[in-house]
């Protein structure tokens, strides 16, 4: 069992996107497996959440993604216990809420790990990252 807030154990530092991202754009961010939801943000405030399905009818790949997203059921507040959260998206399916604050600022987002036992964290994301960074070469 989960203890603490939501706000306890969110990615602090999810990735991303402005408000200009195309359709095609996002269709290339989700072209990685491990992306689930795009979050679309103006000076720290989240304007639109988009998963694969809000895109997948459009073949209109020079609009804006901001038309096709949605925020109904794909926020949640900081305050929010974290097992009854754990709990929802695991009853839900879904495996990621993005936390946003009273004024709609981004906190960060709430990211289900597989197994669904509890969330990611910022070291999980950091590490996934170095595990699939390209290699560098020195000469």
């Amino acid at each position: 069992m989960l203890t603490g807030k939501v706000a306890d154990n969110v990615v602090r530092l999810p990735k991303t996107l402005p408000l200009t991202t195309t359709v095609a754009e996002a269709r290339a961010e989700f072209a990685d497996d491990h992306m689930h939801m795009l979050l679309l943000t103006a000076n720290g405030f989240l304007l639109g959440t988009l998963v694969r399905s809000d895109i997948a009818e459009t073949d209109s790949d020079a609009d804006l993604a901001l038309v096709y997203s949605s925020m109904e059921g794909r926020t949640v507040p900081p305050s929010v216990n974290a097992e009854v959260m754990r709990r929802v998206l695991v009853a839900s399916g879904d495996r990621r809420r993005a936390v946003v604050d009273r004024e709609g600022r981004l906190v960060g987002l709430l990211c289900l790990k597989r197994r669904m036992s509890g969330f990611c964290s910022d070291a999980d994301v950091a590490a996934r990252a170095r595990r699939v960074a390209p290699a560098t070469f020195s000469a």
